[in-house]
């Protein structure tokens, strides 16, 4: 295979990582990790933070829903963990199929509840957390090793 489409493994301490060769594998690699960490600013800051300290804003729209403050602030924590989640390699991948999970629950409850008003938004994130999911799916195998190792 040539070299310019193969891809250079390296091992260190008995973790494998993975390198493309090309310019532009590493450019793709730090655009996917740019996005993420957008991602995760975005769910921590503009949406978890507003449940978690219970804005007005947030506190209305449970409220609405008749979940209260518990279903604001387990929603909220969700978010955060997927936030903080999305910034750990080996959970990355599932960190954004968990958020695509609460999303597919936005979109749901957007459109039963509130009559679709504001529905693309849970839809809109749901793409570049699937292309993360996908683009990071062999940390899964990592975390799956983990899992094993520990029972």
């Amino acid at each position: 295979m040539p070299e310019t489409t193969a891809s250079a493994t390296a091992r260190t301490s008995g973790t494998v990582i993975a390198e493309s060769a090309t310019p532009r594998g590493r450019r793709a690699r730090i655009a996917l990790r740019g996005l993420q960490i957008l991602l995760a600013l975005f769910y921590a800051i503009a949406s978890a933070l507003p449940k978690l300290i219970a804005h007005p804003s947030a506190a209305e729209g449970f409220d609405e829903l008749g979940w209260g403050s518990a279903g604001m602030y387990t929603i909220g924590a969700l978010e955060l963990a997927g936030a903080i989640a999305l910034l750990i390699p080996v959970l990355q991948s599932v960190a954004a199929m968990a958020l695509s999970a609460l999303m597919v629950g936005a979109f749901v409850v957007t459109i039963t509840a509130y009559g679709g008003e504001n529905a693309a938004t849970p839809l809109i994130l749901i793409v570049p957390l699937a292309l993360i999911a996908w683009a990071r799916r062999s940390s899964n195998a990592d975390l799956l090793r983990l899992v094993r190792r520990r029972a």
